[in-house]
Parts: structure tokens; sequence; C-alpha cells
């Protein structure tokens, strides 16, 4: 989950989204094409609406009314329901309240055609043959649509194009990191989190430095995503970004723990140097059937498509790196290779995807999968799979297998390829050096919207990576860690749209082959993090979000004083 300067994680709200109901989400729905990997289980109150258009009782399910219908709802969500803010979606619908819903779609379509928004072409065809279909109704309503191809054709000659969509975020993150007293870290120098450090020789352990507190910092960090479609049911994702961010908690951690305990997410940087400009995602995802999802590319994001959560979505929940996914999972953050997904039936779903290590924080010896020394099948690379059961809107379960090679540089592996060695580094045991390791990973997800405004979450990890040290006179042996996250979630705290997340979590619990760490293991204790955070939309567009980080025994080490972080992220999505 975590590179050598950053985690990766999600943001793209798929067309088949189904679980979940808190009105937090039906903000993001208006930027859907933004980005990333949102859950792919939301189904916010636009989605509702959605699924309700098969109780019309005048035009059958297999009507081409229905169908053409169903498909401008779905892309341009311009069914709102009845004056009360009700959609009664439980009672058939009469032909007059179907022409009432394509009324609207009209207007919707009408509207953002004023607004140099890009239309489908196919879809002004439906809106004729829909127009005339309900001819009779439609003039009652007073509805005209004979400007609609003027207006459109002169949109095409003057908009940006006329198959892709330009949509973005933009992040403001005042951060402040506090101690109370020096902080123990395990580094190769005072100044040098990157790095893995050396043991010493008489104590065969990591050199420790300490840390004094941090000063505050004000940073951001902006993404810019083109969504094209060259049919109308397939997407050519590309992801710019760029940020200045540098966490103040970032210069108290051992090293490969960069990014990592109490760290929001959004306070980073974009690639390994700050304002550069970087492609963050490139591929193409398409459906050759309907119950099946394909994604191919050389730069996929793992969490667009796993381990998500409807109270940890980093853009409305909780909001550090260890919160929004599991902290064993995965070691390849966006890589070269294909996603597969298959909804077997509306309760079960499968994904699995292959990828090659292609991090765009990480140097270019770093990635596997373009280098022709190593290329897309030697290590760094993973295997998942992933499947997940929602028995209703309000429940989701997920159980994830990573199967993960990774790439042991000078000897030494961890960090950048770590998962599931979170976030430290490790060697033989003795300061030698270790063939490429092998790890298993599995993770168990879930997220329950027990009442409107009450939901919980959980996910467990656990993770074992087979150490073969360089020296055969060595033993080989296994490092295996846990990793355990609760929460509480409140959906419209305070004002419709807004959530506040608890998420309490242990980010790595050592079970056995300490012995191989370099790094992470500090003197035996065990990290524990609270987090709490609060998404206050002011507008469907700008949101305001507080959060707060208390760590306990961080980098491992009980003696080590208690620290605080807080963030402030002000957020703006277009």
């Amino acid at each position: 989950m975590m590179s050598a300067i950053a985690q990766e994680s999600p943001l793209i709200l798929e067309d088949n989204q189904k679980s979940n109901s808190n009105a937090a989400m039906a903000q993001i729905t208006s930027v859907a094409d933004l980005s990333e990997n949102a859950p792919k289980n939301n189904a916010n109150a636009a989605m509702a609406q959605i699924t309700s258009v098969s109780q019309m009782k005048d035009v059958s399910p297999n009507d081409w009314a229905f169908e053409a219908l169903r498909s401008l709802v779905e892309r341009y969500g311009c069914i709102v329901g009845y004056p009360d803010r009700t959609f009664r979606g439980n009672r058939a619908t009469s032909r007059w309240e179907f022409a009432a819903g394509l009324n609207a779609c009209l207007n919707t379509i009408e509207r953002l055609i004023q607004e140099n928004v890009s239309i489908y072409k196919e879809d002004i065809d439906k809106l004729k043959r829909l127009a005339e279909e309900f001819e009779t109704e439609l003039a009652v309503l007073g509805t005209r649509v004979e400007n609609l191809e003027n207006r459109t054709a002169f949109l095409e000659d003057h908009q940006f194009s006329t198959t892709t969509k330009l949509s973005g975020a933009a992040w403001f993150n005042l951060t402040g990191a506090f101690n109370n007293g020096a902080v123990r870290a395990e580094r190769r120098s005072a100044g040098d989190p990157f790095s893995p450090p050396v043991r010493d020789p008489e104590t065969n352990k990591a050199s420790v430095f300490r840390r004094d507190q941090p000063q505050i910092t004000f940073s951001y960090l902006t993404w810019l995503t083109l969504n094209t479609s060259f049919t109308g049911k397939d997407t050519l994702v590309t992801q710019l970004a760029a940020g200045n961010g540098d966490s103040p908690a970032n210069q108290l951690v051992s090293a490969g723990y960069y990014n990592s305990w109490g760290v929001p997410f959004l306070d980073q940087t974009a690639g390994p140097t700050v304002n550069d400009v970087v492609v963050r995602e490139m591929f193409y995802q398409f459906s050759p059937l309907d119950n099946l999802t394909v994604a191919i590319g050389p730069r996929l994001n793992f969490y667009r498509y796993f381990d998500n959560n409807r109270f940890t979505f980093f853009l409305n929940g909780a909001s550090s790196f260890n919160s929004n996914g599991s902290t064993l999972s995965n070691s390849v953050d966006r890589g070269s290779g294909v996603y597969v997904s298959w909804q077997m039936i509306k309760q079960l779903q499968l994904s699995v995807a292959y990828l090659g290590q292609n991090t765009e924080f990480l140097p270019g010896f770093l990635n596997t999968a373009n280098d022709p020394k190593t290329g897309l099948f030697s290590p760094t690379n993973t295997i998942t799979g992933q499947i997940t059961f929602s028995p209703t809107n309000n429940f989701n379960l997920r159980v994830l297998y990573t199967r993960s090679n990774i790439r042991a540089f000078g000897g030494v592996a961890g960090n950048a390829d770590g998962e599931p060695i979170p976030y430290g580094f490790v060697d033989d045991g003795f300061g030698g050096g270790i063939k490429d390791p092998g790890a298993n990973t599995v993770v168990v997800n879930f997220d329950w919207l027990i009442a409107p405004k009450f939901g919980i979450f959980g996910r467990y990890s656990y993770g074992s990576t087979h150490i073969v040290p360089l020296d055969n006179d060595r033993a080989s042996g296994n490092l295996n860690v846990q990793s355990i996250q609760f929460g509480l979630g409140f959906p419209d705290l305070g004002k419709e749209g807004g959530l506040g997340v608890i998420s309490f979590l242990v980010p790595q619990d050592y079970i056995s082959g300490t012995r191989y760490l370099l790094s992470g293991g500090g003197n035996g204790g065990t990290q524990y993090e609270l987090e709490a955070s609060y998404h206050y939309p002011l507008t469907n567009n700008i949101a305001i979000v507080p959060a707060f980080y208390v760590i306990w025994n961080p980098n491992n080490f009980s003696n080590n004083p208690t620290v605080y972080v807080g963030n402030i992220r002000t957020q703006f999505l277009f």
C-alpha cells in the first residue's frame, strides 16, 4: 500500500455501484469521472432513483424506450423524484410519470449543452425517438426538443472534445505533528527516512536516531483526469497529478515508514519531486459483456478496484494512509497489467488482477514492468483475487488474497516493494542479503450501515513473507504480521452529506520472524493509532475536512512519546 514516498488510494465511481447509502456519496457522484477508485459498492441517492426505473408500468423492461430512458437517467442523473423529496420506488409508474421523467432528462441535457458539457450524439438520437413515442404526453407538458440538434452541433464545433471529459480535484492541507519529547526512529542517518539502516556490528540492531518536533506545513495536491469514451460504453483514463506536500509526521518515522502512521493520504507530493506533473493513472476500461468489466493499462490503480469501504473512502471518510486500506496489501500500488471483474449475481462479485510494478513515485530502476532487465513478469508483481458479498445495500463483505513477488534491492526488501512487510525493511537477520522474497496476504474487510446515520466497519489483514538468505548457512524463515482496524461511521452528521468517522487500528503487529526486521521492529512495542475525521460539505463541490490522529508507541518503541497529528483539509472537486 505504500510507495517509497507515498501510499496510493482510490477515486472513480463505477456505474455498477450498489451499496453505500450514506448521503455524502451523492455529492461525489456529481464528479464521478474525476479519477481514482472509489468504493464500487455505493448506492447514493441518485443511484437509488436509477434502480426504480424498473418500476415503470406502461413500458416493459424489454422495450427499447425503457432501455433508452434508463441509459439517459444513469448517464445524466435527470430523474429527481417528487416535490416532497421522495421517489416512491415501491409503486408502479404511469405512462404520464414516465413522460415527466423524459421531460426532466430533456431539460437537464438542454442545460448541459448550454453549459458546454459534452453530450453523446447517440443520446440525442435516443431523445428524439423517445420524444416521438411520447409526443402526446410531452405536448401536454409543453416540452420542445427541436433546438437540441442545433445546440449539439454548435457544442461539437466549440467544445474541448466530443469524446473527452476533463474533471479534477484540488486539496489544501494545513498539518502539524506534536510530540512531548524526542521520538526514536531507526534510520541510516538522522536526515534519511528512505534508505535502509545498517545493523550495528556489536548489537546487531539498526541505528536509532532521535527526532524533535517538526514545524506546521501548508501544502497542496491536485489531480486532473481525462475520461475519454469512444463507444459510450468504454473509458480511457489519463490522470495527471502535481503537489508539494510533505506531512510533518514524516520527520519522525523510521526508515520505510514515510507517509505511514498518522499522515493524511492527501498531504503528499504527486511524484519524487515537488511540483512535478506526473501521469498517475493510464488505462482503458470496457465491458465485453453486461456483467463483465475489463481494465488494462501501463498504470492501473489497485485501489480503484480492491479493498474499498464506504467509511474509509479517502474523499469523505477516514483520511490517513493506514485507515484508507490494508497496511499489508498491495506491494504494487499502480502497475502495468489487467483487471477483470465478473458480477456473478447481484449480491456477488469476483475481481482478479495482475500488476507489475510501475508507480509514478518510484525512480526508474524500481519500476520493473517497463524495465527490459526485469519486464512485466519478474518481480515486483502481484496477483490479487477478491470476492465481494453484498446481501443488502447496507452491508458489504470483501475477502482478498494477494500473492506478491518482491524484488530485493542490494539484498534488502521492504518499503516501496514492502507489503506485506509493513513499512520497514528486512535482511537475513545479520546484516546479510536475501533473495527476492515471496509473500501471501489475506484481508477481510466489511462495512455495515446499521441505521441511516450510524454504521460500523472493520478490516483484518494477515501477511507472511518468506525470507531466504543469500548465505546458505543461515536459516530461512517467515516474517508473519497482522493488522487490525475497527471503526464507527456517522453519515449526515451535522448536515446532509456530512460524514464523521472514528477509526482505531494496529497497523503492524509482528507475530513471528522479527529477527529479520532491519527497521520496523523498534524495541518490541506495538504501535496503535486512533483517528477521528469529519467531512463537512460546504457545497456539492467544496468541503472542509478536519482530522486528528493519536499515535501510541510510534515506530514500535514502547518508550517513545505519544505523537499527535492535526490536519485541516479544504477539498475542491470540479
